[in-house]
């Protein structure tokens, strides 16, 4: 019983600091949509300081510690989201992950390096890489005690379960008891929502941030006696949190909380009495990576069958069309001096360097496979590497030629891919990416354990090959051989991926639905771009392990391959021949900075890392973005084409053909011709011109999705008190032009006014602070919120909600509820509600009575008649004609994107109705 309880306690100390780490990675995820690989990286570099700070400087240590986790780790969250993740939100998931990945290279890289300097300034501070055995926040030594018989507790251990404790009880007062907490579960639920309610989601993601770095930093100060200060384990501390995580499904933060706690005790239980596992060398600590792999493939939520490629479109290529020589010439012409320089102007070293290169450009064309073309980011090609590289060395050593043990480490990493990737195959971005690096781990601490496969520490040997008269044992022939290999992989992998598996990879990366519906299989696809993205990393890796005659179980980790990805992403991951360039720079720029700038081994890993970091600005890497920037430049040098018409941007409507009312398009009002007014006020006097300033107004807007415009030249406006209705068809820019009038959609020409002010450059926030209220198609409700916590949103005063309640007394009924349980009707009643309570200047309603029935339809359309005698000026979206005329001052019909006619109510009649809604109007 003693040592059950043993390892209990003990487990939930390390328990204790996953769930930290786990809870901040839930609510940065949450706020911001990106999971932060870089996390343990805050934690470690918290611990560094504190160390230095306490241990070097002489601080004391508890003021150390809260400077650390109260002001600087939120302070670091503070300034990546400002500079980073907030760009990072808005580019595709690969991205995504290989900047923090980046971040994840560079940040403890930097602590080490301001360290260095530190000491050779003669500041008092002491060695800090790999130091274990640290004083922590509480006595140093620690102070035990034994409360049961055979049973230790000491002080570093109550410290941080009381500050668990502490942390975890004012997580649930703030998140639970808090508008504050309310903001940000509002943000987790439904982001855009909170900014149609003139709150800004980015300062909450800041504060998300800030919080989930204080975790970090706290985890990492609490974790100094018990991890040391080596980068490597507050790596590994991390991706074990990112377990409790996914438990808490990336949304729980109490779930995560509980899943970290749970580990920890699983992890020493495991450790205790797993007496089966005693002959698997490494499983013991590999558990934590077993149950994230699983809770990934059991528990992660599928959004689609393949890849990322709905956020991550391929860049224009501006060389698509042009002659061999304009697509190729200037890399042959780099390949051919390449080699000549190998053989005239290189000395030895530099010789060997760029043949390392080109085998490192090898194994980087495997992620131009993969993630490139597949749109999958896998973490695990070093894995892959290592394992061709070894099986290779291992049948070398039975006396295989070159040739043949090549080819079969090569299949082996085949295989070995196509394991990895079937329980994968669910899976997509960020968990696919966490799934491929458990599975390194997982080789990393027992595949590659095993004696038969590693040989022990000293590994295998490799000679280099010698084929015909050509002896590779020369660094400058092997140079020549792996420029040939290169070139012929770059070659076949472009003629791939215009063949007809790349056009199907393609497809499965853009539509698999589609794509199966066209006969394409999705699993085989994908687990064949898998395949051969393995085997070419391995042959790859038995390539570059020839270059140093020798390989161990421990040159090429999981880690690694994270250094491999970030440089690969950064030059530009879907072109091979950027493969190659990445390779080089892997290869030389260390070289160089040892040689002309510093010969610190820190700075080159900080630049490597900051080169994932500046995908915020260049998602698609620099090699990409030059050749776009430089046809852009030419571009705009070449001014438009000649004879083609320019329109400034907010230009009035486009002209029309002149004959009844069709010459009235895009008009905001309709007027009677017999008023002589349409040469005037473009408004006429349907209103009574200069009565009421218009309260929005939309004057020759333009606007559209990605480059392909939706609305064209539309002039709209509504004034205070009255109800504009616009009619049409499906897909005729409705919810476009009411995404425009929210600010969720800045147009591309034309203006916005409200109140008669310009708001054209408004965030949606912004325009909420103005007044104007989006009522979006669907329900406007915060599904994971109750009745209350939605009301609580718009209606901080409890006298205001109780108005409410007294209004509605179905809601009052079931005020805990989560509105999300409520029926459609409910939820609709739930949206508008608060409004009456606080009408805004402008509200722009999406199809309000969408799937309802007609007789809460009826409570709508009366709520929002109400809202109209309040001063509301309604624009209104709907396709229950009949039910919205009956609100409405003025109708206007949009097809194709125009306003095919607009005028008061009287003038509606029953054929301009129809031709509305068959999108026939607008061409009369």
């Amino acid at each position: 019983m003693g040592d059950l309880l043993g390892f209990v306690l003990s487990g939930l100390v390390s328990g204790a600091l996953y769930a930290l780490l786990a809870t901040g990675l839930v609510l940065s995820y949450s706020a911001s949509g990106l999971f932060n690989f870089a996390h343990g990286a805050t934690a470690y570099l918290c611990a560094l300081a504190f160390y230095e700070l306490h241990s070097g400087f002489g601080w004391p240590a508890v003021p150390t510690a809260l400077l650390l986790v109260l002001v600087v780790a939120p302070g670091l969250g503070w300034c990546l989201d400002r500079v980073m993740f907030r760009k990072l939100s808005r580019v595709g998931e690969t991205a995504q992950i290989v900047a923090t990945i980046g971040l994840l290279v560079a940040l403890p890289a930097a602590g080490l390096w301001a360290v260095e300097l530190l000491e050779r300034a003669g500041a008092p501070v002491h060695p800090a890489e790999n130091q274990f055995g640290l004083p922590g926040v509480g006595p140093s030594p620690a102070v035990s005690w034994q409360p049961v018989d055979g049973v230790g507790v000491d002080s570093d251990q109550l410290i941080t379960w009381v500050t668990t404790a502490l942390v975890a009880a004012g997580l649930w007062v703030l998140m639970r008891h808090t508008r504050l907490g309310l903001l940000l579960r509002a943000a987790v639920d439904n982001r855009s929502l909170v900014e149609l309610r003139g709150i800004s989601a980015d300062r909450l993601s800041s504060i998300a941030w800030m919080l989930s770095s204080g975790l970090a930093g706290l985890a990492g100060v609490l974790a100094t006696p018990l991890l040391g200060l080596s980068a490597h384990d507050y790596t590994l501390f991390l991706f074990v949190s990112a377990t409790a995580a996914v438990l808490g499904r990336f949304a729980s933060v109490p779930l995560a909380f509980a899943g970290g706690l749970g580990l920890g005790v699983l992890q020493n239980l495991v450790a205790g009495y797993a007496s089966f596992a005693e002959g698997i060398t490494g499983f013991r600590t590999a558990v934590p990576f077993l149950i994230l792999f699983a809770g990934l493939v059991v528990l992660a939520r599928r959004r689609r069958a393949a890849g990322t490629a709905a956020a991550d479109p391929p860049p224009v290529d501006y060389l698509a069309g042009k002659g061999w020589g304009r697509r190729w010439g200037a890399w042959a012409a780099a390949a051919v001096l390449l080699c000549t320089a190998l053989y005239t102007v290189t000395t030895p070293f530099w010789s060997g360097i760029l043949a390392q290169g080109l085998a490192i450009g090898l194994v980087l064309m495997s992620f131009t496979v993969v993630t490139g073309l597949g749109a999958m980011v896998s973490l695990a090609q070093a894995t892959f590497v290592t394992c061709a590289a070894l099986v290779a060395g291992l049948l070398m050593s039975h006396g295989w030629p070159f040739a043949a043990a090549a080819s079969a480490g090569t299949a082996a990493a085949a295989l070995l891919g196509a394991v990895v990737a079937l329980p994968a195959l669910r899976l997509g971005g960020r968990s696919l990416a966490l799934a491929t690096l458990a599975l390194a781990f997982l080789a990393d601490q027992v595949l590659f354990q095993m004696g038969w496969l590693r040989n022990g520490d000293t590994g295998w040997e490799i000679p280099r090959p010698v084929l015909g008269p050509l002896d590779l044992a020369d660094d400058r022939a092997l140079g020549v051989a792996l420029v040939v290999l290169c070139a012929a992989a770059v070659w076949l992998l472009t003629r791939l991926r215009g063949s007809r598996w790349g056009r199907a990879v393609l497809a499965v990366r853009s539509a698999p639905e589609a794509a199966a519906a066209s006969g394409v299989s999705v699993v085989r696809t994908k687990l064949l771009v898998f395949t051969v993205s393995a085997g070419l990393a391995g042959f790859g890796g038995v390539l570059h392990a020839s270059y140093n005659t020798r390989i161990t179980a421990t040159d090429f980790t999981a880690m690694t391959g994270l250094v491999w990805l970030a440089v690969v992403v950064a030059a530009g991951v879907r072109r091979p021949q950027f493969a190659v360039v990445a390779g080089l720079v892997l290869a030389v720029v260390p070289h160089l900075m040892t040689a002309y700038v510093t010969d610190s081994a820190h700075l080159p890993v900080i630049l490597f890392g900051l080169a994932g970091l500046a995908l915020a600005n260049d998602p698609d890497g620099y090699c990409a973005a030059l050749p776009s920037r430089r046809a852009a430049r030419a571009g705009a040098a070449r001014g438009p084409v000649p004879g083609t018409p320019r329109e400034p941007a907010g230009a009035g409507p486009r002209p029309r053909e002149s004959g009844g009312r069709a010459d009235r398009a895009g008009t905001p009002w309709a007027e009677d011709d017999r008023n002589g007014e349409r040469n005037g006020d473009p408004r006429g006097d349907l209103m009574g011109a200069g009565r009421v300033p218009l309260a929005l107004e939309l004057r020759g807007v333009r606007a559209g999705y990605g480059g392909a415009p939706v609305v064209h030249g539309v002039d709209l406006g509504v004034r205070a008190g009255e109800a504009l209705v616009l009619l049409g068809p499906n897909g005729a820019g409705k919810s476009t032009l009411c995404r425009v009038a929210a600010g969720l959609l800045r147009p591309s020409a034309g203006a916005v006014r409200v109140g008669g002010r310009d708001a054209g450059r408004d965030t949606a926030v912004a325009r909420a602070r103005r007044g104007v209220r989006l009522a979006p198609e669907g329900r406007g409700i915060f599904a994971g919120l109750s009745i209350e916590e939605n009301l609580a949103l718009q209606l901080p005063s409890a006298a205001d909600r109780d108005t409410v309640y007294a209004r509605f007394p179905a809601l009052a009924a079931r005020r805990g509820v989560p509105a999300g349980s409520l029926s459609g009707g409910e939820q609709q009643l739930l949206a508008l509600a608060p409004l009456l309570q606080r009408p805004p200047a402008v509200l722009v309603a999406d199809e309000p009575s969408l799937g309802l029935a007609p007789r809460v339809a009826d409570d709508v359309f009366r709520l929002l008649a109400e809202l109209r005698a309040r001063g509301t000026a309604l624009l209104l979206v709907e396709e229950k004609a009949a039910e919205a005329l009956g609100i409405a001052d003025a109708v206007a019909y949009l097809a194709q994107g125009r306003i095919a006619w607009c005028g008061p109510r009287s003038e509606v009649d029953t054929d301009r109705l129809t031709e509305a809604y068959l999108g026939t109007g607008a061409g009369r």
